[in-house]
């Protein structure tokens, strides 16, 4: 019974494969980096950091007025308390955009980085 489903599964995943390839389309993903990135004094009176970062985007691949969808990914370290990893997301579009994520006094970025870029149809 269960090499039926092995089997089954490993049909439905090439003709998937298949489908996708005979679609035609090929898709893209632009460059994102982030730049001027700051985190700010405390700011009273609701305790709070902020962290900005201008995120570029280079689309050259894709088509014109492509857009989509990100995350960034950060490590959050925490005076009292434990390191979390958190994701905020994001929309992308040419050629900035501005992020922000608010943080607690006690709270810092340890660690950040750019994760799942949704693709783009590529530039014809």
């Amino acid at each position: 019974m269960d090499r039926s489903r092995t089997a089954a599964a490993l049909v439905g995943i090439t003709g998937l494969i298949n489908a996708t390839q005979a679609d035609g389309q090929q898709t893209c993903r632009p460059k994102l980096s982030l730049q001027n990135v700051q985190f700010s004094e405390m700011q009273s009176p609701t305790m709070e950091r902020k962290w900005t970062a201008v995120v570029s985007v280079d689309a050259s691949r894709c088509a014109t007025d492509s857009a989509g969808h990100f995350e960034i990914v950060f490590v959050r370290l925490k005076e009292i308390g434990l390191d979390i990893e958190f994701r905020e997301r994001f929309a992308w579009m040419l050629p900035t955009v501005k992020v922000a994520v608010d943080f607690w006094a006690d709270e810092a970025v340890g660690r950040y980085w750019i994760d799942n870029i949704t693709p783009c149809q590529c530039a014809g």
